[in-house]
């Protein structure tokens, strides 16, 4: 089990720099100067691969397959109409093996494939695209493109299997996630581009009816917005995992965009089609514009979020406790802040309790150790932004950089897509791979177990990390 440890003397230099009472977390503002990717880092994150993939803005988010003999990772290609298969078989030298690109790219308008997920159904193997094409050009009412990947590591057998229809929700599906239900079905939580009257934030798709061809694509349920609605579109990200304590499986929505005040909501998905509101996070003080990434830890007490709006909006940490207990309504205050740079934003979150892996934009790479909730800090960073770039456009913005994180629990290999430079794969001292159950939590992440379904008994023995030692002080 990976344990945190002291740093070197390069660790030394930087603590020392501290001022009294202050975390690195808290003064640690990367350089605004031209560099290079790498030349801002901790010597605890080392580069395993580096690929250029294109043009800038064209990378989106990214999916890396679980297990070991198929060495797979998937990159969205936003502005291209595709996606990027890469091959890990050698995680010192990755390598592009395939590229796939819709018919016609150059006539579709709007940003296109921006999410990627992966499952696994009746021994084969299947690659999720979401797209957002805008009506004006083809595939205007697409949500989502499935392939059949079986045959890796040959690609001549890759083959589209089908595609996901809404033509009722123009602009496709922003986010997907796709879960391995405690009820054995295989469901595709999609976020859609909802118009005002609609409830529907997120729709449910059962994997195997779609395969099999069913009515409307296998769609069986969907969960809802909270009245009152008028938000331009539903639910922005989606997060779904088992809760073994209450023995539910829980959906955490982040959104709706431009309204509630950055409003995420937690439902009760048990019953995939009665979805039952457990609690609300509403009307947070600084938190002035809709949900984005919104993600539990293992044990679903506390939550981290991230917001829609650029600007300085760190991650924000939130104990459901009082809510979950029937104490309160509504969370509406944070326990904990963490930020990489105060005047900038982050993306995506991946949790592997303690540590947050982190899209964060201009910032790069980021991982967080939020054992305590109250009091999180950096523990690592690897800055991906090349912003010696002249071909860079908008530098100063802040939606460019870091886009997407993706962690393979059997070994620890974390990786990256930068919408500028590319793809990256790394490594972390001391973090060989995960299971939830050698931290004292259940085994709940991100990453599916595809064979036999999420963790439905949790840890035995102490709960939480109890007994494992302290981090005071160490800190970037």
């Amino acid at each position: 089990m990976p344990r945190p440890t002291r740093f070197g003397p390069l660790a030394a230099t930087a603590l020392a720099m501290l001022l009294p009472g202050m975390s690195l977390a808290q003064q640690y503002v990367p350089s605004r100067d031209a560099h290079t990717p790498g030349e801002h880092f901790t010597p605890n994150i080392h580069v395993a691969s580096h690929i250029p993939l294109g043009a800038p803005l064209t990378v989106a988010d990214i999916e890396i397959e679980q297990e070991l003999d198929r060495p797979y990772a998937y990159v969205a290609r936003r502005l291209v109409g595709g996606f990027d298969l890469i091959s890990l078989e050698d995680p010192d030298d990755a390598e592009v093996i395939y590229r796939w690109r819709i018919e016609n790219a150059e006539l579709h308008q709007g940003s296109g494939p921006m999410d990627v997920k992966y499952f696994k159904l009746d021994g084969r193997y299947y690659l999720i695209l979401s797209v957002q094409f805008r009506g004006g050009g083809p595939s205007g009412g697409l949500g989502a493109i499935v392939f059949d990947v079986t045959s890796l590591p040959d690609t001549s057998g890759i083959r589209e299997v089908g595609r996901i229809e809404a033509p009722e929700f123009p602009g496709g599906f922003h986010n997907i996630f796709a879960y391995k239900h405690s009820d054995g079905h295989a469901y595709l939580f999609a976020t859609v581009e909802s118009p005002v009257e609609s409830e529907e934030g997120a729709r449910v798709y059962d994997l195997e009816l779609f395969l099999d061809g069913a009515p409307d694509h296998g769609l069986v349920s969907y969960v809802p917005l909270p009245e009152p609605r008028g938000a331009p579109r539903g639910y922005h990200d989606a997060y779904v995992a088992y809760d073994p304590a209450t023995a539910q499986d829980k959906f955490y929505g982040g959104g709706p965009e431009s309204s509630y005040l950055g409003g995420h909501f937690v439902w009760d998905v048990s019953d995939i089609r009665n979805p039952e509101l457990l609690v609300s996070l509403l009307a947070v003080p600084t938190m002035q514009s809709g949900g984005h990434t919104f993600v539990p830890t293992p044990d679903h007490r506390h939550v981290m979020t991230v917001t829609t709006s650029l600007g300085h909006n760190p991650v924000r940490f939130f104990d459901l406790k009082p809510a979950l207990d029937g104490e309160v309504d509504v969370i509406n205050a944070p326990v904990g802040h963490w930020t990489p740079d105060p005047t900038k934003s982050v993306h995506m979150l991946e949790v592997r309790w303690p540590y947050v892996f982190v899209a964060g934009y201009t910032s790069g790479l980021q991982v967080v150790y939020m054992r305590d909730p109250t009091d999180p800090f950096t523990y690592g960073f690897w800055d991906t932004y090349p912003r010696n770039d002249p071909a860079m456009t908008m530098v100063g913005r802040e939606a460019r950089g870091m886009f997407g994180v993706d962690v393979r629990n059997a070994d620890g290999l974390i990786v990256g897509s930068d919408l500028h430079s590319g793809f990256w794969a790394f490594r972390m001292d001391g973090f060989t791979d995960w299971d939830g159950h050698g931290w004292g939590v259940p085994n709940s992440s991100s990453a599916q177990d595809w064979d036999n379904g999420p963790d439905l008994v949790g840890p035995e023995g102490p709960g939480l990390g109890d007994g494992l030692p302290a981090l005071d002080g160490i800190r970037w």
